[in-house]
């Protein structure tokens, strides 16, 4: 893979929010239309991850129903890589992930401006979507 996607996907705690948002096109669940969106990726113990706060989410039920999906790089590099979208259901998968994302979220210089405390794991865990992303080539 390009060393400048490599590094794009690479983010970090100290990612700003720019580093970290992004565009996916999923194919509509219900229509089999495409549709594009902006979102944040995360990555945690080295997988790239997309979820947001709790709430049902469209580009959710879509990648759930059509795991093919584009994930388009649009800040530093401009890249549209095919990705496969994997709905992480296992409580410990999920506990783990959305603790590290809360981590993320909740320190001192966090890049996003979130409001802090973000909200309890125990919400995330229960009410938030998570997919884990696996790129063509072998990028996790």
């Amino acid at each position: 893979m390009d060393p400048l996607i490599s590094a794009a996907l690479t983010i970090t705690p100290a990612s700003t929010a720019r580093e970290r948002t992004i565009d996916i096109t999923t194919t509509g669940a219900k229509t089999g239309a495409a549709r594009r969106i902006e979102v944040w990726f995360y990555r945690s113990d080295g997988r790239i991850y997309l979820t947001s706060s709790p709430a049902r989410r469209s580009w959710y039920a879509n990648i759930v129903a059509n795991p093919e999906f584009l994930f388009h790089l649009k800040h530093g590099v401009h890249a549209d890589l095919r990705a496969i979208g994997t709905p992480i259901l296992d409580a410990d998968e999920r506990v783990a992930v959305f603790s590290s994302v809360i981590d993320d979220l909740n320190q001192p210089s966090n890049p996003a401006g979130i409001p802090q405390p973000v909200e309890p794991l125990d919400e995330w865990v229960n009410g938030s979507p998570l997919i884990r992303v696996a790129f063509e080539g072998g990028v996790r």
